[in-house]
This record gives structure tokens, sequence and C-alpha cells, in this order.
């Protein structure tokens, strides 16, 4: 059995927990050492000074919109492909790849020259702090640049997990994450470069890993081409000739944005919500964006664990979906929801009951710093929690094609119950009120799930109804 023929037998007919952790395991741990590197880059920065961890902190949505535009094109395709493979077309997924990867590249050089072009004004958007600004624009000069290739690797990301190949995945985002790791102390300390340092060895090691997917490509591993003329579609000319126009198909891009687009508002309402709690915590000084930023950056190395197994979990649901096998689809949801809050469970434990020791380890001593971070921290151990259960749902929507309600769920941890939450609490509750904002939007968003999970189950169980019945007629 050939490789791709292995890839599409582990999507759609080994068993449920072998799967998962064929397909999980590897993107989890190649996005958990992703987070770690983000945490290193604050460790080493954070021996700097609090503007200096302040800069990295206001710049950190930035690198969230870039990731976003990347899981616009990348896992709106996923989700069709997977759904698309399920159903045998590989043609069709393959052309969806195709287009996804070149339109992805295509609109981040637009938009990071925009960015660059009005970083000044972005970063006080971001809440940069005059003593922090300096730092910011030097970080984000080469950081932003550097992004590129993040809009590359996660779409190729996202491509590449969908079609089964987890582990590639994994390896680009380990030798990345590595590599940064082992740069960081280097270019910051050795060269004596600083926070530019910290962006120079970020910037590097996302070229490394965009090495690893053309790899990947070069060496026809993928089941797919990803050529430019799959982006286009031919017309016949009144001779009776074929002309290429390159314009992707209206379906194609229906598809990858009914998807993309409520993935890319719940990156962007990430870089907002981030934003505004910098924008909060500015009033309290340096060491509140610091404290707040570390936090941040702790919660997203669990959360991103579990987005990265969950990154595993949603091909294997669209393909189920796809290919009607809902008993299939039922126990990967059931299976992933348990394992996925054991994981949170775990990890947000070790937040609530060691915050001080742990924030402690990203500053020289500011005392502030660390009874700010601290109590955030225990705050966000608890609701954490929550954070599997929620991230499944959030995930199968977008799997199984439906947007709308992906968009809303997705929408609320970061957006519809946070904005409300970190806009009010502050004016009641002070700096509290900042701390405390995600883990009440937290415990808002995880309510919301039971109750848009419970229909979508329903209606599952009525369409594998259809098939069974529709099965039983052509059979008689």
């Amino acid at each position: 059995m050939n490789s791709q023929s292995k890839k599409m037998e582990l999507l759609g007919s080994t068993s449920i927990p072998k799967a998962l952790l064929a397909m999980g395991i590897p993107t989890m741990i190649g996005m958990l050492v992703n987070a770690f590197y983000n945490l290193v880059d604050a460790y080493f920065v954070g021996g700097l000074g609090e503007s200096q961890m302040g800069a990295i902190s206001v710049v950190y949505p930035l690198g969230q919109v870039a990731t976003g535009l990347g899981l616009l094109f990348g896992n709106g395709a996923a989700s069709y492909i997977s759904r698309l493979l399920g159903r045998g077309d590989k043609e069709n997924a393959n052309k969806v790849a195709s287009t996804a990867l070149y339109s992805s590249v295509s609109v981040g050089a637009v938009i990071i020259i925009i960015s660059m072009v009005f970083l000044h004004p972005i970063l006080k958007l971001l809440g940069a702090t005059d003593s922090i600004l300096p730092f910011a624009v030097t970080y984000a000069g080469i950081y932003i640049v550097s992004c590129i290739f993040n809009v590359f690797n996660v779409t190729m990301n996202n491509i590449v997990t969908s079609e089964g190949a987890a582990k590639t995945t994994m390896c680009a985002l380990l030798t990345g994450a590595v590599l940064n790791i082992a740069l960081d102390p280097l270019f910051i300390h050795v060269f004596d470069l600083g926070v530019a340092g910290a962006a120079i060895a970020t910037a590097i090691s996302q070229v490394v890993s965009t090495c690893v997917y053309l790899t990947y490509i070069f060496r026809k591993k993928s089941v797919f081409h990803f050529r430019i003329k799959d982006c286009t579609y031919t017309k016949a000319t009144p001779s009776g000739d074929t002309s290429m126009t390159f314009v992707s198909t209206k379906e194609t891009m229906s598809e990858i944005f009914k998807i993309g687009i409520p993935t890319l508002v719940f990156q962007i309402l990430t870089s907002v919500s981030i934003s505004l709690i910098n924008n909060a915590a500015g009033d309290y000084g340096d060491s509140a964006i610091a404290g707040m930023g570390v936090v941040t950056r702790l919660i997203s190395m669990g959360s991103l664990s579990v987005f990265g197994f969950i990154k595993g979990f949603q091909p294997i649901a669209g393909y189920s979906y796809g290919a009607k096998k809902f008993d299939r689809l039922r126990e990967a949801i059931k299976t992933s929801i348990l394992w996925s809050t054991v994981f949170c469970v775990i990890f947000g434990v070790i937040l609530a009951l060691f915050p001080t020791a742990i924030v402690s380890q990203f500053t020289k001593g500011d005392a502030e710093m660390i009874r700010i971070g601290a109590a955030s921290l225990r705050a966000n151990g608890i609701s954490i929690m929550l954070f599997g259960f929620y991230t499944v749902y959030s995930s199968l929507f977008l799997a199984l094609g439906k947007g709308r309600e992906g968009f809303i769920l997705g929408a609320c941890r970061q957006g519809i119950c946070f904005i409300p939450v970190i806009l009010l609490l502050p004016m009641v509750w002070g700096l509290k009120g900042i701390m405390y904002a995600q883990p009440i939007a937290d415990v808002l968003s995880a309510v919301i799930t039971v109750f848009m999970a419970i229909p979508l189950h329903k209606k599952l169980n009525e369409m594998q109804k259809q098939t069974i019945a529709i099965s039983t007629k052509v059979n008689d």
C-alpha cells in the first residue's frame, strides 16, 4: 500500500483512537513546541526589561493576524478538502489546495506591506506606550516582514493535515521551534541585539519551516500538486479553442471562505482581545502590560496544544461526514472531548497551583508584574479546563461545513462573550476586571456550546436515519 492510500485509510477506516493518536498527537506536539518557543521569546526578552517584554506583547496580535490569514485559506480549504476526499473527489480537492496556497501568499504579501507603511499608528492602537514604542518598532520591523513565511506555513499546515500527513506538520513546526529556541539566546545576548535578535531568530525559524513544506511538495509526497494552473478554469472560445483565465472558480472560493472567514474572524478577535487587554492594562503601567502578556502566552501554550490535537480531529470528522459514516463521526467527537478535557484539566491545575513560581520566570524581579500575572494566571488556569469541550464543537461545525454555526461559536470566547466583559468589568472592578475578563468569557462560551451542541446531534441522528433508509431501499 502506497503512502497516499495509507493516508486515506487513516481518515476513513482506522479505529478512532488510533486515528486520533496518529493525526492529533503529531500536530499537538508541533503546536505545543511552537507555543513553547513563544514562551522562550518572552523568557529571554523579559530579562531585558519590562518595556521590552511589553513590546513583544504589543506586537503579538500582529502575528495572530498573519496566522489568521493562513487559517482563512488553509483551514477553509482543509474542511472542504476532507469532505471532498471522503466523497472520493480527489481532482477537485487538488484544485482547492492549490487555490488556497497561492491565494494566501498573495493576500498575505499585500497585508504585510500595508502594515509596514502604517506601523507606528498600528502599534499605538495595539497599546504601545511611549516607553514601549521604540522597542515595539524595532521588533515589529523585522517580525512583520517574516510573517509572509508564517502565512505560507499555516496554510500548508492545514492542507497537509487535511490529507492525513500530520507527521509532516509536526516535523515543520518542531524544526522551526527548536531552531528558534537555540537562536534566541544567541541573537539576544551573545550578539547583543536585544528585541531585534528575538525577531531575527523567529524569522529564521519561519524560513526553515517553510523549507520543510517545500521539500514535502517538491519530493511529491503530497496527495496534491500545487500548480498555478489548478487555480484556473478552462473557458471555450468561439473558435473552439480553450484559453486559461487566472480566476478561481466561484464554488471553490465560496467553500473556502464559508469556513475560512469564521476562522479568520476568530483569529482577528484574538488579536483584538489581546489589544483590549493591553490598552486596559496600560492604565496601570508597563508592569501590568508585561504581566498580562506573560499570562496570554502561557494560556496560548495550552490552547494551541488543544488546537493542534483538534487539527487532527477535524479531517477525520470532515471525511466521516462526507462519507456518511455517522457512527465513526460520533465516536470521534466523544473521544476528542474526553482526551482534550483531560489535558486541559491537568494543564489548568498546574497553572492554578503554581502561578507565582511560573510568572516569576519571566522577569528580573518586578513584584508588581508577578502579583498581577499570578492572580490572572490562577483564574485562567481554572477556566481553561472548559476549553477542550468548547474547542471540539467550535472546530466540528467548521469541519462539517457549517460556517454560520462555526462562526457564532468560534466568535464567542474572544469576541461575543469577551469584548463586553473587558470593556465593562474594569470600570467597576478596576485591575481585577482585566485579570478575570477571559475566565468569565470562558465560562459563558462553554454554556453557549452546550445549547449549540444539542441540536447538532439531533440533526446528525436524522441524517443517519435517512442514510440507513435510502440504503435499505437500494438493497431491496
